[in-house]
């Protein structure tokens, strides 16, 4: 399975946002990837409203990926924002292929930590999701989700040999600040594999100041990216990290590995049969 990591900075402009996901699309396309994972908040930024572009699975946003998808012949993941509870939003992954939407899926955990609060303006997901590409199921998760290790669990039994997760990850103010959320990013990514035996395809946004796109970026609390996407075996090893400015990178893996790795550390067989994995 070839898939494409697409690790850009989205804006404020939707049309521009969506033109980003044609171009970089096209380009993955081109080097045979069957699925291509954008980041979370690819329909807009965060730091900006997203109450007035909010819009449902059949609205301008999600028919244009759909096409884009049709066109190259592949199945695209991209975070966007649907219409929400009480004037509020949800954060939406939709996964798209060329005979329509495959699967959406609503962000559970909302990212209310770190001076950022994404619950005074989302609505939460309930319900953990899977998505078949070809003869794959893949698990689907949004940034702050991987923090959370039963979700990953539950979409492990629900088939998931790959997880992705779209994220926007926040980098905080100082240097200090950033390095360690950049060790969490990394630590997590590792043990939300470990945890479920899955392949993990973590594809955050690009870091704005690697682009000099901070002017288009509200207040520093807004998690706007910090790159470093990356694939991450079901034994925890990292196969591929980018690193903090906008790329496209392709990535071959084998699901059928997973079986060999959960024969040989059966963690999900093992479980106390008492003990059921909450999100």
């Amino acid at each position: 399975m070839r898939i494409a990591l697409a690790q850009l900075t989205s804006g404020r402009d939707v049309a521009a946002n969506l033109d980003l996901v044609r171009d970089w699309t096209q380009r993955a396309a081109g080097q045979d990837a069957e699925l291509i994972v954008f980041p979370e908040a690819t329909m807009r930024a965060f730091g900006n409203s997203l109450t007035d572009i909010a819009e449902p699975l059949d609205g301008p946003f999600a028919t244009g990926v759909q096409q884009i998808a049709g066109q190259c012949g592949v199945t695209i993941a991209v975070g966007m924002f649907t219409p929400g509870d009480r004037g509020h939003v949800r954060n939406t992954l939709l996964v798209a292929g060329p005979a329509g939407i495959v699967s959406s899926y609503d962000k559970i955990h909302l990212f209310d930590a770190f001076g950022f609060a994404e619950s005074d303006t989302v609505t939460a997901g309930t319900s953990p999701t899977v998505a078949a590409v070809g003869k794959t199921t893949v698990g689907l998760a949004v940034c702050y989700d991987i923090r959370f290790p039963g979700l990953f669990i539950q979409l492990a039994d629900l088939g998931a040999t790959v997880t992705i997760v779209p994220a926007s990850w926040g980098a905080g103010v100082s240097a200090a600040e950033r390095a360690g959320k950049l060790r969490q990013w990394r630590l997590l990514a590792r043990a939300r594999a470990l945890d479920s035996t899955c392949f993990v395809v973590a594809v955050g946004q690009a870091d704005p100041a690697s682009a000099d796109r901070d002017a288009e970026h509200a207040p520093s609390s807004a998690p706007t990216g910090i790159g470093h996407s990356m694939v991450v075996a079901p034994d925890g090893q990292i196969l591929c990290e980018l690193a903090d400015s906008a790329e496209v990178r392709v990535v071959q893996i084998d699901p059928k590995e997973v079986d060999a790795v959960r024969a040989s550390l059966p963690v999900l067989a093992n479980r106390a049969r008492t003990v059921r994995p909450s999100l």
